[in-house]
């Protein structure tokens, strides 16, 4: 392993050992003249270089790379509704992208600034997509690579597991893993579900969530910090108010803080390792369950019930998983005066959600 990724790794585990009190749940932490910042862009970002390089503060620049699957060079067959001509458009658009991404590049390492590179998943092929990214990026083993993450809704983003696949494979490409760069609510999901997505669980975090401060949010899984938070973008920045103010750019710059001073910055950059990974905790025996939808499931239960009684029995539904669920059912008999009788019931179950989870999870 290249001492590089060491160091990385070394430096989140270092970070994880840290006094809660003294980590990432620090309001504004961008307002320390130690933390260094980050910008990241994409190609309509204005930049005056000059200006923004006036700000000492700022440690490393990240831009777009890639973009979910390539474009087509041939513009041949369907394309979504567009024109032949709008495809060509779109061709042009996508090569002086990549233009401007390495003259970014070149000017941003020429100025000392550590460099970063992020994909933006897509549903489609995760290997065709990680191939495209490296083609494009052509990250060397100081860069940062990411893997952008928008929301867990697999019509629209890169579905999780594919993600994990996608993750997966630029480990075997490049002998490290990328980032991860997802907001607050997909990284609690993928937190809650860690079990099921065990890589992209363990992926450095570079976090997304515009507000003063993020108190409650960690520890989250197996993220006891961050390794950047954006904490400032279009949403709540304008000309009146903004977190940070970028010389040299506008408004809908993106501008990200890390937990530590930029030397500190320049040894962790990279990154390329997987955080620990916590003990699981043991699961509850009980279990709560929501039972869902229109009939699609049913449970049989058994009770034996004298005439005009009422039975307490269990009933039990198998989950894809294997996980069985009991809960409780009462079962009224009818029966004929006088004699006793076993007798057999099918509860139709109700129209909810299925949702399985053990007593002692919480929300958060």
């Amino acid at each position: 392993m290249n001492p590089k990724h060491l160091s990385g790794l070394a430096a989140l585990i270092l970070l994880a050992a840290l006094p809660f009190s003294a980590r990432a749940v620090d309001v504004e932490p961008w307002r320390k003249p130690e933390n260094a910042i980050v910008i990241d862009a994409y190609e309509l970002n204005e930049i005056d270089w000059s200006e923004m390089l006036s700000d000492k503060r700022i440690a490393g620049f990240i831009s777009k790379a890639s973009d979910g699957l390539p474009e087509s060079y041939s513009c041949k067959g369907e394309h979504s509704g567009d024109t032949v001509a709008h495809c060509k458009t779109m061709w042009r658009k996508y090569a002086v992208s990549r233009e401007l991404y390495e003259t970014r590049r070149l000017l941003a390492r020429s100025k000392g600034l550590l460099w970063g590179a992020y994909h933006l998943a897509r549903p489609g092929n995760p290997v065709d997509q990680a191939n495209h990214f490296l083609d494009y990026a052509n990250p060397q083993d100081d860069e940062m690579m990411v893997l952008d993450i928008e929301g867990i809704d697999p019509d629209t983003y890169m579905s999780l597991a594919d993600a994990q696949v996608f993750a997966g494979h630029i480990k075997t490409r490049t002998g490290r893993y990328p980032v991860l760069y997802t907001n607050h609510s997909t990284a609690r999901y993928i937190a809650a579900h860690r079990d099921e997505y065990r890589i992209l669980s363990r992926l450095p975090l570079w976090y997304a969530r515009y507000k003063p401060g993020i108190e409650g949010a960690f520890p989250m899984g197996n993220w006891d910090n961050y390794a950047l938070w954006q904490f400032s973008a279009g949403v709540n920045c304008s000309k009146r108010r903004c977190p940070y103010r970028v010389k040299g750019a506008l408004n809908d710059i993106d501008v990200n803080v890390a937990p530590m001073s930029k030397a500190a910055l320049g040894k962790a950059w990279a990154f390329g390792g997987l955080v620990p990974e916590k003990p699981f905790e043991p699961v509850d025996e009980m279990l709560t369950a929501s039972i869902p939808t229109g009939g699609a499931l049913q449970a049989t239960v058994e009770a034996a019930a004298s005439i005009g009684a009422e039975a307490q029995t269990t009933g039990a539904v198998t989950l894809a998983s294997g996980t069985t669920a009991s809960f409780p059912v009462t079962v009224t008999a009818e029966v004929r005066a006088g004699l006793a009788a076993k007798g057999a019931a099918t509860a139709a179950l109700g129209q909810r959600v299925v949702d399985v989870t053990p007593l002692n999870y919480q929300d958060f």
